[in-house]
């Protein structure tokens, strides 16, 4: 049985952030390590040749209507920001580069200052005045966040997510099957159980 379920997700995914909100009600009842792997969606959809859909229309339209459907029927606090989209590398490197004790705070944080309180994470004051909450160095987090490393780090994962064939976020992979979207975590759990 896999002991983990891989989470792709990325900051700027208002699906990612429903479904971590769902991953914390789980994890209240259930014992399940949730491995969260952060993709840069906008290479993913490059990789994958996908217009993603904040460059369509329609396709935007419909998704701000669902995810606030979505968040009422969850009773969950959601605003759609108004900055969407927003360039994402740095705070996604920087989930690679923090330490794992930082990392639950550093996700609740950034999720919830972006499609809770509306804030533009990508914005370097807002993103520092974040980084205190989470008790993060200022200097270490910007130094590291360039490191080659770490750029590499996020690079892999997100050829790794393509390399599976996964084309979106969030995804949930468990024993090598893929569950896209936030609605299929039931279905992830069940693998996961089988």
């Amino acid at each position: 049985m896999t002991k983990e379920i891989d989470f792709y997700f990325d900051f700027i995914s208002p699906y990612s952030y429903i479904a971590h909100k769902k991953i914390r009600v789980t994890k209240q009842t259930k014992n399940i390590h949730f491995n969260y792997k952060p993709v840069l969606l906008g290479g993913l959809h490059n990789l994958q040749g996908i217009t993603a859909p904040a460059f369509i229309k329609s396709k935007l339209k419909y998704m701000i209507g669902d995810c606030n459907l979505i968040a009422k029927k969850n009773k969950s606090n959601f605003i759609w920001n108004s900055k969407f989209p927003i360039n994402s590398l740095n705070i996604m490197r920087g989930y690679l580069f923090i330490n794992n004790e930082n990392k639950d705070i550093y996700l609740n944080i950034m999720f919830d200052a972006y499609w809770r309180y509306d804030l533009d994470i990508s914005n370097e004051e807002t993103l520092k005045s974040l980084l205190k909450k989470c008790k993060i160095n200022l200097d270490d987090f910007f130094d590291g966040i360039k490191n080659s490393k770490i750029k590499e780090e996020l690079k892999n994962v997100t050829q790794e997510a393509h390399d599976k064939e996964i084309f979106g976020a969030p995804t949930f992979v468990v024993n090598d099957r893929i569950f896209w979207g936030q609605d299929r975590l039931e279905f992830a759990l069940d693998e996961y159980n089988k």
